[in-house]
């Protein structure tokens, strides 16, 4: 609205004054950030939550954001590496032309398919959860304490370390496992290198890497035997390249100086002992360390005692071990932690603005 004094009143004049009403619900939050777009947040806080592996308790190196995991004592996988492909370049380049020429021409076909299946049997073994058990949460713990301490009691008992159960009329004992603060299943062992329970434990082995467990076990086995393979046939192809050489005139000195790959003689016999003891353990469906503290043969000192695991079938035992279906990985490394709860975000406060008239409003 307006006001004005007419001239002809005398005295003064009043300039013109102009209000205009505000909507409260047109109040805006004075320097309001524009609103983000829809999928920022859950990219900013996907960003910012950290997946489990970061804080992963176990000796283990994590790599791809936790997709390949191996021992933290890993260094002797290079020189596995190192020497397998080594030995097969050798051999591809000194004795694969020769047989080629005077044998046949699928020896390197051969040779390479071998090289390849021990290359990703070997990263298999190398790169996968071995069978890790989780370790038991806060409030896991304290329920397992609790049903294991006698309280009551005026005098301290420590708890047991040991449960006992019945698998196929076998006592079976559970020890109690502190770092990990649960009773571990059957067959599972602590190991000490990488400080985790590992479910089926069968040995830590410093070649590969990594443990070997329920979970990469077939891999392992499938790397000795195909290892064990691919280290007979180039023997065999060295003593094949060393004969014919001989033959031809040039004395066997000449020829091993041609060959180099004589020192498979050396180490084929270790690799096919490693895989015969290991095809022993499929075959009666036993773990290393169930056989080196002889669980399950009397020298445990428990009396009458048989391997409640086996099938007491050697094709069973075979396929049980080597062809059951794959459990899934139970420390879901690649997972976000949980979020802990936040407090409500306070209700911004609305400033309102101080509005000035267009004019002053003067009386003379």
């Amino acid at each position: 609205m307006s006001a004005r004094r007419d001239p002809a009143g005398g005295g003064g004049t009043m300039k013109n004054c102009e209000y205009r009403q505000i909507e409260p619900q047109g109040l805006g939050t004075p320097n309001a950030a524009p609103p983000p777009p829809a999928g920022a947040n859950d990219a900013d806080t996907r960003a910012k939550r950290r997946r489990k592996w970061e804080v992963f308790p176990g000796k283990n190196r994590f790599y791809c954001d936790g997709r390949i995991m191996v021992a933290r004592q890993s260094g002797v996988l290079p020189l596995t590496l190192g020497l397998i492909v080594l030995t097969s370049c050798l051999f591809f380049v000194f004795d694969c032309p020769f047989l080629v020429e005077h044998v046949t021409s699928c020896i390197p076909a051969i040779g390479g398919a071998l090289f390849a299946f021990v290359i990703i049997s070997l990263l298999q073994t190398s790169f996968r959860d071995p069978g890790i058990l989780p370790r038991a949460t806060a409030d896991e713990a304290a329920y397992t304490e609790k049903q294991i301490d006698d309280s009551a009691s005026s005098s301290y008992r420590p708890p047991p370390r040991t449960l006992e159960v019945i698998i196929n009329q076998q006592v079976v004992k559970l020890k109690y496992c502190f770092t990990c603060k649960m009773f571990r299943p059957p067959r599972t062992s602590h190991c000490s290198l990488c400080d985790n329970c590992v479910e089926r434990f069968d040995h830590h082995c410093p070649w590969v890497g990594n443990c070997v467990g329920k979970r990469n076990y077939r891999f392992f086995y499938a790397f000795i035997v195909s290892l064990s393979f691919l280290t007979a046939f180039i023997f065999g192809c060295v003593t094949t390249h060393l004969t014919l050489r001989s033959q031809g005139g040039k004395g066997l000195i000449t020829a091993v100086q041609e060959s180099p790959l004589i020192v498979c003689f050396f180490s084929v016999w270790s690799i096919l002992g490693l895989s015969g003891f290991h095809t022993y353990l499929v075959a009666s469906n036993l773990t290393t360390n169930e056989d080196i503290k002889g669980s399950w043969s009397g020298n445990s000192g428990v009396q009458n005692t048989v391997n409640p695991y086996s099938y007491n079938n050697i094709f069973a035992n075979c396929c049980a071990v080597l062809c059951a279906p794959l459990p899934p990985s139970l420390i879901d490394r690649r997972g976000f932690l949980p979020t802990q709860e936040s407090p409500p975000a306070a209700q911004p406060q609305v400033e309102l603005p101080v509005f000035v008239g267009k004019s002053d409003l003067t009386v003379v």
